[in-house]
């Protein structure tokens, strides 16, 4: 994966769907790339949920279109890595479409974490399973960017795994210690934490994209 962009340690949500007018500062613009050649973020954390609001939301593409962009990253080969729009993706396929529009983001590794993390934690339904492996993708990003800062300045700007777990609390409005639980889900045999995959008993077809 490329290692271009700048670092940045957190973001909003406001960041990441940018407007038009701030895009258009930046340079930055809506494309329309084929949806084979978009691919999910390595070891993205979310599950694609084939349900009912999946159903209605291709329904919805497949008259109106996608109405928010996606954002992706370009990569070595030519072609794009998903940041933020895993479910639009698969909403356009269930709706026949070949394309999505799309915004092109240079990003780096730890930056692309922080980004699709935090594009997803907005969502309403999220699993505690879910929520443990995005937290600690997050934590390892954040603490990889304090280090490489660290060597960058020679000063000491290393961020460990509490601190990590301090910010990600402030930001979403719950303590470090409380990030710190659902972390430890990740600790978990598969066979227990897919348990969390289940809601109020139902049983759910499940798409890892």
């Amino acid at each position: 994966m490329p290692k271009k962009g700048a670092n940045i340690s957190l973001s909003s949500y406001d960041d990441i769907f940018s407007t038009q007018e701030s895009r258009q500062e930046t340079g930055e613009h809506v494309i329309m790339l084929p949806l084979e050649s978009i691919h999910p973020f390595k070891n993205h954390p979310f599950r694609i949920v084939d349900d009912e609001e999946m159903q209605k939301t291709a329904e919805s593409i497949r008259e109106y279109g996608v109405l928010v962009p996606a954002i992706v990253r370009p990569l070595e080969n030519g072609e794009y890595e998903m940041i933020s729009g895993h479910r639009r993706r698969y909403a356009s396929m269930l709706a026949g479409k070949e394309t999505m529009p799309v915004i092109v983001r240079e990003m780096d590794d730890d930056t692309a974490t922080i980004f699709m993390v935090d594009s997803n934690l907005q969502r309403e339904h999220i699993l505690p399973s879910e929520r443990a492996k995005a937290y600690q993708m997050k934590v390892e990003a954040i603490k990889h960017q304090g280090q490489k800062r660290s060597v960058e300045t020679t000063s000491r700007q290393v961020v460990g795994k509490l601190e990590a777990a301090a910010l990600i609390g402030d930001e979403i409005g719950q303590s470090g210690r409380q990030v710190q639980r659902f972390m430890r889900l990740n600790n978990l045999i598969p066979e227990i934490l897919d348990i969390w995959t289940t809601r109020k008993g139902d049983v759910h077809r499940i798409y890892f994209l």
